[in-house]
């Protein structure tokens, strides 16, 4: 029995307890690695919890073990582009002396002051370069950007990373973010080249890897660990949740206690923020989707009185933001573990 707790609900850190997605890792590293590849940009989209930073994270290591690759995270509420160029001086010996001995990048607070050379005016103009000579090396780029929004740092980004796939420069980009954010930047006119972009939704674990898991190592039989796993929805942060307050238990059992921790910790680390970002409207509809499991979009409609054209702008609302499934049609579905709870406890407070 392992002596230390194994789950872990901090977001962004890799738990000793993750299942990992082998088969989209192994995609889109394939894809990286391809001689010529079908594309040099990725998207991992989902809801708060679902694993997009671990997954990518798991990515960037995979990558990260081929001496050919430099991997450059960017933070999208700063400059990227200065960013980038800034991080690259930093990241290999070869492109620090590139810029030393090739580019005044003084106006950038970037490298040696050059007297012999201008200073480079534009810092996209100086990152095209860059990639010239990480070309000219054979060597590749990777550029992570982890919670994207619809930022004017980010359409900057994005737009000059369309150029340079045009102008057959080896960066490669992945980024990650909540469905309605990314749907967002696609919708930017200059940037429609985002919606034939690769889009990996963070779909819910396998049940019964979650069951494995919780019956190896809570010690647990086969009937209960099922019974556990099925509680997550295969939801990856209730994965952890749950293991981490069950583990915590004397007996590793479901109890009372265990179930009122597991209830505020999916509360207070997402569903509080996923339910602020919601309309009145949006509320309303969740409050009575919640009623069943699932339910047909005739009897909803039947409950609330309301017309289907009505609902069909909510609809569309709450499936982007992950929080219902349609995939069925005529059929709705809520999506996330004990979110009937939530709701409940949210509408008497």
């Amino acid at each position: 029995m392992i002596k230390r707790n194994p789950f872990i609900i901090g977001f962004g850190k890799v738990p000793s307890q993750y299942i990992s997605r082998d088969i989209l890792i192994d995609e889109i590293t394939q894809e990286l690695f391809s001689d010529e590849p079908q594309t040099q940009c990725f998207m991992l989209t989902g809801v708060r919890g679902t694993g997009k930073t671990v997954t990518m994270t798991a990515i960037e290591k995979a990558v990260g073990d081929h001496k050919d690759w430099i991997i450059i995270r960017l933070n999208p509420t700063r400059n990227m582009l200065d960013s980038l160029v800034a991080k690259l001086y930093d990241s290999k010996e070869f492109i620090t002396k590139f810029i030393d001995k090739s580019l005044n990048l003084s106006k950038f607070g970037i490298g040696i002051n050059l007297d012999a050379k201008s200073p480079v005016a534009d810092i996209e103009s100086a990152l095209e370069i860059i990639l010239k000579e990480i070309k000219k090396q054979n060597k590749h780029l990777l550029v992570t950007i982890d919670e994207v929004a619809n930022t004017q740092y980010m359409r900057e980004f994005a737009s000059a990373f369309q150029i340079m796939i045009r102008e057959e420069l080896p960066i490669y980009l992945i980024m990650a973010g909540l469905y309605e954010n990314i749907h967002n930047l696609e919708d930017e006119k200059d940037l429609t080249f985002l919606y034939r972009t690769p889009k990996y939704d963070m779909e819910p674990l396998n049940i019964t890897l979650i069951s494995d898991r919780y019956m190896k190592i809570l010690d647990v039989s086969q009937e209960q660990a099922m019974d556990m796993a099925i509680m997550t929805k295969g939801y990856p942060f209730a994965y952890q949740a749950l293991g981490k307050y069950l583990w915590e238990d004397e007996k590793h059992e479901m109890n009372v206690a265990v179930l009122a921790r597991f209830d505020e910790a999916l509360s207070h680390y997402a569903y509080r923020k996923m339910w602020s970002e919601l309309s009145p409207k949006d509320r309303w509809y969740m409050s009575f989707i919640v009623k069943k499991d699932i339910m047909s979009t005739a009897e909803l409609l039947q409950m609330t009185g309301q017309k289907k054209n009505e609902f069909s702008q909510y609809r569309a609302r709450l499936k982007d933001k992950g929080l219902i499934n349609v995939s069925n049609r005529g059929v709705i579905k809520y999506t996330l573990p004990r979110f009937d709870v939530f709701v409940e406890n949210e509408n008497v407070m």
